[in-house]
């Protein structure tokens, strides 16, 4: 049974959790895969790319490709940021999310680059509810599913792992927290999660599952 105790600390995933901007950044993945040769839908990007580190990018798309490639970063980035400022929306309820939780200490533990999410905050008009407290897998040594970026923001913010509570969208995140000792709710709210997904987050170890930021609002209250 899950410890019954209110968090100490909200940890976010980004991409899923709070930008609902999966669909558009495997858009631009896929179609720059195509540019490779190796065509592939959004859905098949999904499978391939979804929370992993732009390094972790680089490898898979050099299996894809079958050879190394020169640096692909910045055009991939130019391509997802430009897709981003037309049309990135937010996870329905996240905003009301937050407002209604602001006394509980909160921050952001993403695979995505510090730069990427400072954009996509700023499309979506929530720089302000995170001043600080924004933590990118880029900074340490292994990314999700292994713990290091989350127990480096409880590190940071001053809070043991047991009394954190972090919101994920992907099996890996969700096997992350829980290597790292937090308890998790696995989030179904994102447009580009499979009809399966919660079986998914359920065996990867998911402490509770909501299927929208209410439910996530009551699994918390209820702590």
């Amino acid at each position: 049974m899950a410890e019954q105790t209110p968090p100490r600390l909200i940890i976010f995933d980004f991409d899923g959790v709070i930008a609902d901007s999966e669909v558009l950044a495997c858009g631009a993945l896929a179609a720059y895969a195509g540019d490779l040769g190796a065509p592939m839908t959004w859905q098949e990007a999904a499978k391939l790319f979804v929370g992993k580190r732009a390094s972790d990018e680089v490898a898979t798309m050099e299996a894809l490709a079958g050879r190394p490639l020169p640096d692909f970063l910045p055009e991939l980035e130019r391509r997802t940021f430009a897709l981003f400022e037309r049309s990135l929306r937010p996870i329905p309820g996240v905003a009301d999310f937050i407002e209604r939780h602001a006394d509980i200490p909160r921050c952001i533990a993403s695979s995505s680059s510090p730069r990427r999410i400072a954009l996509c905050l700023r499309v979506m008009g929530l720089t302000d509810r995170f001043p600080r407290g924004i933590y990118s897998a880029e900074t340490v040594a292994r990314g999700k599913p292994f713990p290091d970026i989350l127990l480096k923001a409880a590190r940071e913010e001053g809070v043991e792992p047991r009394d954190a509570i972090v919101i994920e969208d992907s099996a890996g995140g969700v096997r992350a927290a829980v290597a790292a000792g937090m308890r998790v709710i696995g989030l179904l709210a994102a447009s580009h999660l499979p009809p399966n997904h919660e079986a998914a987050l359920v065996a990867a170890g998911a402490t509770f599952i909501a299927r929208d930021y209410d439910e996530v609002a009551r699994i918390i209250d209820a702590l």
